[in-house]
């Protein structure tokens, strides 16, 4: 029997679990998250890139998973808003309980994603990597442009805006 050309094995880390599959190449990330591993956090929003629904984090850093092609991530380590947790691995990430103290959401749909993406700004801010907001050769300080400008792509059709900005200052206070 001929093996199909249009598909490949693809073998994934998913929130600690190892994962082998077999998909076409022209599937994302995203699909094989919601539609083969059914974690269904990530949000097919404009399946553009654009809106930041779709947020995960790849090797640590946050990505847009409707653009990426998943046999393009082969071996990754991949983590969804469904695999974050504390410290310990047994509580919810503190940034999750924040969104709920700071009432950060309205009707949801953008929170996955937000918190993702909240997350590897974090790390990258702890990291020392500048965004287009920090002063050159300065420290990377987390004010309220510098958080704005870091979750600057992903969108809240709610506005949730404010209070997101308050739930991420939280963890740096």
């Amino acid at each position: 029997m001929r093996a199909d050309p249009f598909r490949s094995e693809l073998s994934l880390t998913v929130n600690g679990t190892d994962h082998r599959l077999t998909v076409d190449h022209r599937t994302t990330l995203l699909d094989v998250l919601r539609e083969a591993l059914g974690l269904t956090g990530a949000k097919k929003g404009c399946d553009h890139g654009q809106c930041g629904a779709c947020t995960v984090l790849v090797e640590g850093r946050r990505v847009n998973s409707c653009l990426l092609l998943a046999v393009a991530q082969e071996g990754a380590d991949v983590t969804t808003v469904e695999g974050l947790r504390d410290a310990d691995g047994e509580a919810p990430h503190p940034l999750q309980r924040a969104f709920l103290e700071r009432d950060a959401f309205q009707c949801g749909y953008c929170t996955p994603g937000q918190l993702c993406s909240a997350v590897g700004a974090l790390a990258e801010a702890a990291a020392g990597r500048a965004s287009h907001v920090t002063p050159p050769g300065e420290p990377v300080e987390l004010t309220r442009d510098e958080i704005r400008e870091r979750l600057s792509g992903n969108l809240c059709r709610c506005g949730a805006y404010p209070h997101i900005v308050e739930a991420v200052e939280d963890m740096i206070s």
